[in-house]
């Protein structure tokens, strides 16, 4: 398969957005109206519990695998931007208006195929950031080792799959997803109410 072809399909796979689905099939709901708007496994859990969480994860994890998988073993620099591709798609998706997750799992799929330690140290950083009660923090260190330690442990093109995954992460850590127009609207109406109130107050 050509090499433009693999990536779009990396990219396409990738921004499936199987989390939004899952909530959307078993409770209804907009995960993009959760909280602060990301497409996650937190939001699906908070919303409809461990089994569809589950479902949508290994879903999640399968769809990174893929651009990696069409690109093959003979041609890595391919393998690690198709997996980089994935989770581009799986943050930004555009089946839901560029909004997205965090691309952990998506990077875990990816990373199964290009360069399986990184897979390892990223469900290590998970582990940890749980069993402290800060799995934000626990994945944010492992995003931060993963290319230094794929380059130690395993070498330039593992570090290349690391890198591609990596960056998108960390991009999406500080932009965020902004909230759909409808939640936008309900936003700016409650602090026009909040500010009226507390003009009146005054």
């Amino acid at each position: 398969m050509n090499a433009p072809l693999v990536l779009l399909i990396a990219f396409l796979v990738g921004a499936v957005p199987f989390s939004n689905i899952a909530a959307h099939l078993t409770r209804g709901v907009d995960l993009r109206t959760v909280d602060s708007g990301t497409v996650s496994g937190t939001g699906l859990y908070k919303v409809a519990g461990f089994g569809p969480l589950a479902m949508a994860g290994v879903l999640d994890v399968a769809k990174g695998a893929v651009g990696p998988l069409l690109a093959g073993t003979d041609r890595p620099a391919l393998a690690a931007l198709a997996g980089g591709l994935a989770v581009v798609g799986h943050n930004w998706s555009p089946f839901l208006s560029g909004a997205g997750g965090r691309g952990i799992s998506t990077a875990m799929g990816a990373l199964l195929v290009t360069a399986w330690p990184g897979t390892v140290l990223l469900l290590a950083g998970m582990a940890l950031g749980r069993l402290i009660d800060q799995a934000g923090f626990g994945s944010f260190i492992a995003d931060l080792l993963l290319v230094p330690f794929l380059g130690t442990a395993v070498g330039a093109a593992a570090a290349l799959a690391g890198a591609a995954v990596v960056v998108p992460m960390l991009i999406k850590r500080v932009v965020g997803n902004a909230p759909p127009a409808e939640r936008r609207a309900q936003i700016y109406t409650r602090r026009l109410l909040f500010d009226c109130d507390d003009t009146s107050v005054a």
